[in-house]
């Protein structure tokens, strides 16, 4: 049966990893062999890593012409040694808006877990790939356990932007790859999970406010900014730190929010944002038509 809550993941892990729970549900779910489960998150993976290395390579501008060559930018910042982020931080940051423009210019992804967050979890795991500490096979491996995670998300709260908000797309992303970098570095299942409860902690409230509807600003910034919080939030844990609020308590809290979050701020486009002068006059320049009747007409929803 299909995970609903954390604590079950902790429960079904055990002395083991929720790696290993996830590919056991996997397999009961799908009746798929443990090798055909491997194989599918092998190309699954292939296709991220591909995402990333077309984006730095073949920098494009996207299909609405916001956002275009800001990874390869970053990519050239990180050969300097003026840097202040350590080397994984800066390519994880660099590696997720590469997969983000990749998508806004229609290119081939892995919707992990929805399109318009998609940068974060190849981002950081690429990263730590390019890293050397770990080996494709560990790296791959650790995907199993954000998909576990991705999963109670989606059952007991939402992974939508248009249902809960940014918190629900780039939170879920960010407390997936934490979670997944956690267990990757011999963090416990309880720790891992204690990741998602401090990266949806860092991410409740966040609006969904695309500028003239598309998935390009702010996407592409909270991409690169939330990959390194979610490094920042596997150290955290790591170092023994937990949330006063437990996990699950916090996914439910973020479900909540997302539910009293007006629509002009879940996805429509027509607040944050969105709603400014600039943002107004961007949709205008993209799809002509005319201004809100009010100013603030979009930020009132």
């Amino acid at each position: 049966m299909a995970f609903q809550t954390l604590k079950e993941l902790v429960l079904a892990a055990g002395n083991g990893r929720i790696a290993d729970a996830m590919r056991r549900m996997e397999h009961e779910e799908s009746g798929q062999s443990a090798t055909e489960i491997d194989e599918r998150m092998q190309r699954h993976f292939a296709v991220m890593e591909q995402s990333v290395r077309t984006g730095l390579a073949r920098p494009r501008v996207s299909r609405g012409g916001l956002i275009g060559g800001d990874a390869e930018r970053l990519a050239r910042y990180s050969q300097a040694p003026s840097g202040v982020l350590g080397p994984v931080a800066l390519n994880a940051m660099t590696y997720a808006m590469a997969v983000s423009e990749v998508n806004a210019a229609m290119g081939q992804i892995v919707a992990t877990p929805t399109a318009g967050s998609a940068g974060i979890l190849p981002g950081v795991l690429v990263a730590v790939l390019d890293s050397g500490r770990f080996d494709r096979k560990q790296v791959i491996d650790s995907l199993f356990t954000a998909a576990a995670v991705g999963l109670v998300i989606a059952n007991s709260a939402s992974i939508s932007g248009a249902a809960g908000g940014c918190q629900a797309e780039v939170g879920s992303a960010t407390a997936m790859a934490a979670a997944a970098v956690a267990e990757l570095s011999g963090g416990s299942p309880q720790q891992a999970v204690e990741a998602v409860g401090l990266a949806l902690t860092n991410s409740l409230g966040l609006v969904c406010d695309p500028v003239a509807g598309l998935v390009e600003v702010p996407c592409l910034y909270r991409n690169g900014l939330h990959a390194v919080t979610a490094l920042a939030v596997a150290e955290c844990v790591l170092a023994g730190i937990q949330g006063v609020i437990p996990p699950d308590e916090v996914v439910g809290a973020m479900y909540d929010v997302g539910n009293h979050l007006p629509l002009s701020l879940r996805e429509t486009g027509l607040g944050g944002l969105a709603a400014t002068p600039t943002g107004n006059r961007l949709r205008i320049q993209i799809f002509g038509g005319s201004p809100p009747d009010e100013p603030d007409a979009g930020i009132r929803g």
